[in-house]
Order: structure tokens, then sequence, then C-alpha cells
């Protein structure tokens, strides 16, 4: 999207200075490959320059392919980041010289990363984490939003003349692998950034493009990408069977720091790589912080000088299409010769037999397949030939009524009065007015102090008023008005609804002094069961129970199994709480057994890694135990589990032993020297015996039995034979 091409052809001389759907003027070729071209153009609309890809005319009237890459440019356009090539628009331009399908992008005036490898051969550090910083920065908005790239190299990142680093084409495989002119057999993108499991299954996820990114972060620490091979297909055979070396065995004095930061982001098994560009984005600045190293600025990258079309097509700045093999190997290894020009491209590299990565009998000695194509483009490969809360009642009281207790009042007799003669002989009648003023006086004064001492007594006692079936309310106001305190005692009640007056303590009618409390016995209805958390101990369900005026029971035979009750605990009661039961009615405790017992898992086939953590999400502790051979499955992944899988084991944290297969996978040395192969061998636990007529350490590798991706048992042999 950066330089212009010199030298067009046909269909290209046909694009330029047309004006796609009346207003996106073509003006210069700025990049080509096999399945578009990028033009610097013109939006006439807003008068801005922009970047316009137009696919190859075959894919105009391919359906599949025009809503895919709709639906992708719609996905791109949504992704708002200062590190995101901006996409803006895209369309079919319908004409009478045919379809034109095109995207519309922002221009950036610089060039890619592939540029500034080429000008410095290898970054240091700080410079190599501060251009991948955006790039991850780009990806994370990409991931979270549910795109993938698919295709991250050198060059679809972009770096502007003021150092401003931009990821561009995001989408496109995927739009070219739903084109009915590619097959699911093919494997879309760049070899040396490849996944394996875009090898494999061409399925991959956000960590395919974490996996890309570490090789990419090799390359700038190395210049050179981890794996190379004389053919497209031999190179993406090492992204599977062999593991990224660390940068370190390639540039002494790098960090130990930065190899595992490469290693983790590369790492075959999709699993054990970074979950998306986020997490990578940390670690990365989590190395730089620990390595003391501080971010720098990118420098610029200016255009490169213009190249001319070849014919074939060359992918260059941020195309990441796939290109068009110049020369090629056709299906039975013949020499394909030169392709006449990008109107009739090959897309698909057919693989050679297994016997070797070079050319199939009678091809030419040296012919690689798909030479001619640039070795870091976009490509489409055959996947046929690859290897495959607490609450508590009061406590009840029962009170008996206080009788009164009487007696009959029995009458009085009348006392008849005799009369008493005088003896002093003046007659017996004048008696009673014969009292002397004194004695009058005297009985005045007795008769004020009995009145007196009747009104006293009598001021200081009061009585108990009828209470029974009253409103408690009403019941404490009427105490009250009788100068008596009031002590309320709620009582559950099988009859009495709640809140009305059982009865008083003492009784209605009873003399009390003022001031005296009556103890009310207020009816709470029937009781309920009390609220008990679970966890408590059993003496603590059964007092609070008694204390609610229910009858506990406990039958063991009832308890269940609980994962957060400990054994012994209460786990619930029967009725549940706050259920209404007459009084002594019985209340169930349910205690706890303890945690249910629990299946072994299978983790049969898993990785170590995988098998333990799912073994630890049960409740077990892992035990590795003594590797065992297993044909069927590689190394490291588990072959069974003793106890044996769905054992049931009620031990909460009980140890479960794990068998792994020590199987290691032949090596892949058809093409390396003799002492290559011996050392890689060598490496893996396995012996080497060579067939060899001469040629040294320095002879090359003809072929190997067992073939690569063989299990094998640690110590076996592989025969090699050379040349």
């Amino acid at each position: 999207m950066l330089r212009t091409i010199a030298g067009v052809n046909r269909r290209e001389a046909h694009v330029i200075g047309t004006t796609l759907e009346g207003r996106y003027r073509i003006d210069s070729v700025m990049a080509r490959g096999g399945m578009s071209v990028v033009y610097r153009g013109v939006d006439l609309r807003l008068d801005r320059p922009v970047a316009v890809k137009v696919m190859d005319q075959r894919f105009s009237g391919d359906a599949s392919f025009v809503r895919r890459f709709e639906l992708e440019a719609r996905s791109a356009a949504r992704l708002h980041h200062p590190s995101v090539v901006t996409v803006h628009d895209q369309g079919v331009d319908r004409s009478q010289a045919g379809d034109q399908v095109f995207l519309v992008m922002e221009l950036v005036d610089g060039g890619t990363l592939r540029d500034l490898l080429h000008e410095r051969g290898t970054l240091p550090p700080d410079l190599a984490l501060s251009v991948l910083e955006p790039v991850l920065a780009a990806l994370e908005s990409a991931h979270r939003n549910g795109i993938v790239h698919r295709d991250i190299k050198p060059e679809n990142i972009l770096i502007s003349r003021d150092g401003a680093v931009k990821v561009a084409d995001f989408g496109l495989v995927r739009a070219l692998a739903d084109a009915k002119t590619t097959s699911d057999s093919v494997i879309l993108g760049t070899v040396d950034y490849l996944a394996p499991e875009q090898v494999t299954t061409g399925e991959t996820d956000a960590r395919g493009d974490v996996y890309a990114t570490g090789v990419v972060l090799y390359e700038l620490l190395t210049g050179v990408p981890p794996f190379t091979g004389d053919t497209p297909f031999s190179t993406a055979y090492r992204h599977v069977n062999d593991r990224v070396p660390a940068p370190g065995t390639q540039i002494t004095g790098l960090p130990p720091a930065l190899d595992e930061l490469v290693l983790r982001a590369t790492r075959r098994e999709q699993d054990q790589r970074p979950a998306d560009a986020g997490v990578l984005l940390r670690e990365l600045r989590e190395t730089r912080a620990a390595l003391g190293l501080s971010a720098v600025t990118v420098p610029g990258v200016a255009p490169a000088a213009p190249a001319p079309d070849a014919g074939g097509g060359r992918a260059t700045v941020g195309e990441p299409d796939v290109e068009t093999a110049a020369h090629g190997v056709d299906g039975i290894g013949r020499d394909a010769g030169p392709s006449a020009d990008l109107d009739a491209p090959t897309i698909r590299t057919v693989l050679p037999p297994r016997g070797g990565p070079g050319g199939g009998p009678g091809a030419p000695a040296g012919t690689p397949a798909g030479a001619g194509a640039g070795p870091r483009a976009t490509r489409a490969l055959s996947r046929s030939e690859l290897p495959q809360p607490e609450q508590e009642s009061p406590a009840p009281v029962h009170a008996a009524r206080a009788g009164g207790v009487g007696g009959d009042r029995g009458e009085r007799g009348r006392r008849g009065r005799r009369g008493r003669a005088g003896r002093d002989g003046r007659g017996g009648g004048g008696g009673l007015f014969a009292l002397t003023s004194k004695r009058m006086i005297a009985l005045v004064v007795v008769l004020v102090l009995g009145l007196l001492l009747w009104w006293w007594n009598s001021s200081q006692w009061t009585s108990v008023p009828s209470l029974a079936g009253m409103e408690s309310e009403r019941a404490e106001s009427a105490l009250h008005n009788a100068d008596l305190e009031v002590r309320l005692d709620p009582t559950p009640h099988d009859e009495i609804e709640a809140g009305q007056v059982i009865e008083s303590v003492p009784d209605e009618g009873r003399r009390l002094r003022r001031g005296s409390e009556v103890r009310l016995r207020v009816s709470t209805g029937r009781p309920t069961v009390p609220e008990i958390a679970a966890g408590a101990t059993r003496e603590e369900a059964l007092a609070q129970i008694e204390e609610a005026g229910l009858e506990p029971v406990v039958d063991e035979e009832l308890a269940e199994f609980s994962t957060e009750v400990e054994e012994g605990a209460v786990v619930r009661v029967d009725p549940e709480v706050g259920t209404a039961l007459p009084i002594d009615g019985e209340v169930t405790v349910i205690l706890s057994k303890g945690p249910p017992p629990v299946p072994v898992p299978d983790v049969a086939g898993l990785s170590r890694d995988d098998a333990f953590n799912t073994l630890r999400e049960q409740g077990f502790e892992p035990v590795e135990l003594e590797a065992e051979f297993s044909e069927d499955l590689d190394g490291g992944h588990v072959i069974r589990t003793d106890p044996a899988a769905e054992t049931m084991i009620a031990q909460p944290g009980a140890q479960v032993g794990v068998v792994l297969s020590n199987a290691v996978i032949a090596p892949y040395v058809t093409g390396d020297t003799l002492s290559e192969a011996r050392e890689a061998i060598r490496r893996l636990g396995l012996e080497i015996e060579v067939n060899q007529l001469f040629g040294g350490d320095n002879a090359r590798v003809l072929g190997q039995f067992p073939s690569s991706g063989a299990r094998l048992r640690p110590g076996d042999t592989i025969t090699v034979n050379t040349l």
C-alpha cells in the first residue's frame, strides 16, 4: 500500500484511470499478488488518497467469496485502533469489462517491517519489542472483537515514515478460504509463519496469530525465520514436527528471558500458548521490565524502490494474497515451466511424494515445487500430502393459672347486753349521760384515726384487670391504667392467634400493690422451624429447635453428602425453615456425610498439563508414575490412571497416579547432513544407524526408516541412507 510499481500488464492497464463505483479513482500500481493488485487511488468524494485492493476477476463471480469478503471487510472496518490499517469501504464495481471486487484502505506512507529487516539484518531486543508491542495491541483489539488475522508476517506489518506501526489485511485469508476456487484440502497462509494447526487442519484461532507473532519476534532477533526448506511443504512439515528453537541458540548474548518469550508463543501445542494477543502483550511488557529495557522509537521506513512486473508477480507491501507460482511442479513432478502472466495463476502448489522434499520422479534435479514464488508470500498448499442468614424464638414459659382461695363468711351472733344496776344507790337510768367530757373526746380521736388508717391502706392496692383474649397492646394499656408494670412473655399456642393475650400472671381480680409487675403471656401462634445455619453443630441445632417449642429428631440414615458441610455437621432441617408446626411437633435434623464419592475422570489421551489440571479440578492430587511406551499416543500424553477412570473415591484430595507415554516422534532428517541428522536423532534419545558409501558427515540423508512422525521407544534406532 506504499509504493508504485513500474510496468503494468494488460489487466492493470485496463484498471488504471478508471473510477470504481464513481468514487475511487485508480492512479497507479503499488503492489501485486497472485489474487489481487493494490493500487494508489483517490477518494473523489472526500478528496483523500487511499489504497485500493482489487481482487482477481475470477473471484468476482464466486458468490461464496464475495459474501465472505463483504463480512470480513465489515468486521475489519469495526476495528478502531491506531495500530490497525483502517478499512474505509468495500464494494463491487460492475462494468461491461467485468465485475471488480475491491477494498478501500488507509494509505500508509512508508514501508514494511520486511524493509526494515532488509536494511538492518537483525533488530536489538529493545527495538524488536517496541515494534511488536503495537502489533500485539492491534491483535488484542481484533481478538477482543472475535477477529483472527491468520497471516501475520513482516510484509503485513507496515511502518510509516514517522515510525508508526500498523497491521494490515485482517480477515482476507478467511475470505479466500471460502472461495470456490480453493478447497478444503488447500492450506492458506505464509509457510514461514504458519501455526501447526493451520498446516494439519486449516483451523485456527487467536493462538495461531500468537504463534506467527512469536515467529516474527524470532526473525527480528536472528534475522532469519526459524524454519526453512527447499520447498514450501518441507517448511510446513517443520512447523508440525519441530519445535521453534530459542533465538539465543543462533545469536549469542540474547537474554534467556527473550528465549522464553519466543518459546512460549511458538509452542506446537495450541493449548500451551498464550490464549490471545492480550496475554502475550502483557508477557512482552513484563519481560521488557524484567530486563530493564525501555520502549524505543521505531525508525521510520521510506518506500522501497519500484519493482517491475516480472509476469508472475511479486507479493509486496502488505500483500496477503496467495501468490502465483511463477515456476512449479505438476502432479507427477515435471517442471511446469514459467507462468505466462497474472491472468493464468496457479493457486495450488501440489506437493511431491513423501520420499523427499524435492521434485518427484522425472523432475530436474534441484527443481523445487513452487519455485519462483516469493518465500514469504501467502500460499495455497495441498493438505492431502501432509502427515497427518439466624433467628431464634424466645423460650417458652409454661405457667399454671393461680387460683384464688376463699372462705365462707359466717354471720356474727348478736350478743345481748345485760344492764348493770348501779351500786351507788342512786338508781340505773342515767349511765350514758354520765359520760364525762374526756371520754367523748377520746372516742372522736379514735374514730378519726381509724378513718385515716383505712384511707391510707386502701390507696396502696389495685386489682389485676381481665386481660385474656385481649390484643397485647390494649392489655399493656389496661395494666398501666391500673398502676401495674408489664412483662411480656411471648409463648407459642396452637389455637390462639398471634398477638393475643393467653393469660396474665397473677390472674385477673388479684389485689396487688400498685407498681407490681404482671407477666403477660402473649401468643406467637404456632411455633415455626428456626433458622439453623448450614454447618452448625448437632448440639446447637437441637437446642434451637427445643427453644422454639418443637421436638428435634435425628435419623442417621437420612444423612446426606455435602461438599460444603463437614461430616457430622447440620446440612439442613425438615420441614424447612419457617414452617409452622403444632407445639412439640417433630423437626428432623439432616446431618452431613461429608463430600460425595467422585469418579476418577477419564484423562486418557490428554497432555500431562491438561490431565493434571482436570484431576485437580475434581479434587484429586495427581502424581506422575513411571512412563510407558504407547504406539497410539505421543510422548507426554496420558495412557491411563491408577485408580482407573470412573473409580469412585470418597476421600477428598486423594492421590491419583498418572501414567504417561514416553513415545518419541521420529524427526524428519531427510535432506539434512549426516551430522545434523545424527544430532537431531540423538537429542531425542534415539540411536542412529548409517548406511553410507562415501561422503562423511557432510553427506546428505536420502532416506530414513522409520519415517518421520513414527512413534518410537526411547533408545530405538533410526536407519538413514546417505550419499
